[in-house]
């Protein structure tokens, strides 16, 4: 019987691979038998964690490549460097988040609507949604016109998005303390919900626009992450999640090798939400 799960012969590349959730899906493709790109405008970060995955599983199934998503030459110059890509994982983000290990240090003041500079706004949405927009079309006009003839046109593109471009953040969960008023205290910023609706949209755009050329586009939608937050945000936070907690980091693969194989053939232009059942509260 076949593995619909198999990745064997698939490449991924993987935007904002160096960090934590690049490294897990990267985990995930070469668990099933696949290669993965890890592309990273930190190429000294990316290079540590494929030193650790090619020596977790004893292959050289992981190789780590520089990129800029938000410049057109660099993306071309990785993606001339292979001859096809199976997959495309667009995982790079600006995130503004707590630190971790430290409840008194957080994210910038320019994180408030009131008194957000153009400047940054704009710098979130260049490598959330205009660093997507430039990775997927390159990386999609390869799977269109694959060098050699004897490769299957198409391929699977998965966004990731955000349980915040499906509900609005609950800013009262960035409080330090009780008497910090809502003036007083820092935020999610517009640009990171505005940017993950807007994957979700592009997700449904290009999965409609491609279904004819076995391009297959779908989005995941995590929640948070646990990793080695405060306590008093890991509290607040899992006030709000019906299973009471964040999720671990490896608690995303599984649906990573789903989406990115024959397992959903039939499944396009979806966003699956795997988020403790935040958003269902």
């Amino acid at each position: 019987m076949k593995n619909l799960f198999d990745l064997s012969g698939k490449t991924a590349l993987i935007t904002g691979g160096g960090g934590l959730l690049g490294k897990k899906h990267a985990e995930a493709i070469i668990e099933y038998g696949g290669k993965a790109i890890l592309g990273d405008n930190n190429i000294e970060k990316a290079k540590i964690v494929v030193n650790e995955l090619n020596n977790k599983y004893d292959n050289n199934n992981c190789i780590a490549e520089f990129l800029d998503i938000t410049d057109i030459d660099s993306i071309n110059e990785v993606s001339n460097k292979y001859d096809l890509f199976d997959i495309l994982i667009n995982n790079a983000a600006k995130n503004p988040k707590v630190v971790k290990g430290d409840s008194q240090k957080w994210f910038s003041a320019n994180n408030r609507y009131e008194t957000m500079s153009k400047e940054y706004w704009d710098e979130g949405l260049e490598v959330i949604l205009t660093g997507n927009f430039l990775v997927t079309q390159v990386i999609i006009n390869k799977m269109l016109n694959p060098i050699h003839k004897t490769n299957k046109k198409g391929g699977v593109i998965l966004n990731i998005a955000s349980d915040l471009g499906v509900i609005a953040p609950d800013q009262r969960i960035y409080k330090k303390n009780q008497d910090e008023t809502f003036e007083e205290q820092d935020v999610k910023p517009i640009f990171y919900s505005a940017s993950k609706w807007a994957v979700i949209g592009m997700t449904k755009y290009l999965a409609t626009y491609f279904a004819g050329q076995n391009i297959r586009v779908n989005s995941l939608s995590p929640g948070g992450v646990y990793d080695n937050h405060p306590a008093d945000f890991v509290e607040n936070i899992s006030n709000l999640i019906p299973m009471g907690r964040m999720a671990n980091v490896d608690e995303y693969k599984g649906a990573i090798v789903f989406l990115c194989s024959d397992a959903s053939t039939y499944m396009t232009g979806h966003n699956l939400i795997i988020d403790g059942g935040r958003t269902i509260w």
